[in-house]
């Protein structure tokens, strides 16, 4: 059996076609998504309808997959106040373009884990963060007590959301993660998967990075009407043109010292942290 384990495609139709044409050549049999295949690049809809097509994929539920959909119902569970800052106008464009489609509801049925099982070989869990929860992500970083916890007598825990690939081996368990197909955030700006093969030795594990031309999805940020909706979108932007994490340490800034988000206290964040950013 030989798995592709992609993630984070994050409306990047381009780098999605690109992984699943090298997927195709490596000769995966089925196609785990593990989780947001929406918001953040302008293709939300296309990449959606894309996977959906296919008959050899499943699907796991990651946080942006489920914010889009809280964010339409204007959700208890999100800060009230969310709803009317003009910061989040790249998810409410993307909940938009969903629900015009009739594709916003499409995740509510995707599970929070996936299982793989093969005779002779660890069983493996997949989860978009960990199993617990989609938004805590697993690297060589997690505390080994956390593996062991998380693992629940699985042998391979594998998840995403980190945007980078790690492996590691923890007390008998092997962590892995599998980099993000749209977004990286490790700076390389190739489209990142993981592919997993089953062989009487074990499980064989590759990380891909498939080179993809970046100027359409950047071009789409404005030619789809994202760009406009403000901050964050332009933060996307730059996140994808980067490879860098940048929204999540902004955030993070602007919460430590109340900061207000905005154009102009981006650029200083940026001057402050990160002078040199293009890839």
């Amino acid at each position: 059996m030989r798995l592709a384990i992609i993630a984070d495609i994050h409306g990047n139709l381009d780098a999605l076609r690109a992984v699943l044409a090298d997927a195709q050549a490596q000769g995966a049999e089925q196609i785990v998504v593990n989780g947001d295949v929406v918001n953040r690049g302008p293709d939300s809809v296309a990449a959606l309808e894309t996977l959906l097509a296919r008959d050899d994929v499943s699907f796991t539920l990651g946080n942006h997959d489920d914010l889009l959909r809280l964010w339409e119902a204007r959700s208890p569970g999100l800060p009230a106040e969310w709803f009317s800052d003009p910061f989040w106008g790249a998810t409410d464009w993307s909940a938009t373009q969903l629900d015009r489609a009739g594709l916003l509801h499409a995740p509510a049925d995707w599970p929070m884990t996936h299982t793989l099982t093969e005779s002779g070989l660890p069983p493996v869990l997949i989860a978009h963060g960990s199993p617990l929860h989609y938004r805590e992500g697993l690297s060589e970083r997690t505390r080994p007590e956390r593996v062991q916890e998380l693992s629940a007598g699985h042998g391979v825990l594998i998840g995403s959301h980190i945007h980078r690939p790690a492996q590691a081996q923890v007390g008998g368990v092997l962590v892995l993660n599998t980099g993000a197909v749209g977004a990286p955030a490790n700076g390389d700006p190739r489209a990142q998967y993981l592919l997993l093969t089953s062989s009487p030795e074990g499980w064989e594990t590759e990380f891909r990075a498939v080179p993809y031309d970046r100027a359409g999805v950047l071009a789409r940020f404005g030619s789809s009407g994202l760009l406009d909706t403000g901050l964050s979108a332009q933060i996307f932007r730059e996140e994808v043109l980067t490879s860098r994490s940048l929204y999540t340490p902004y955030w993070q800034w602007t919460e430590d010292t109340g900061t207000p988000r905005n154009t102009r206290t981006w650029n200083t964040f940026l001057q402050r942290h990160f002078p040199v950013r293009r890839a």
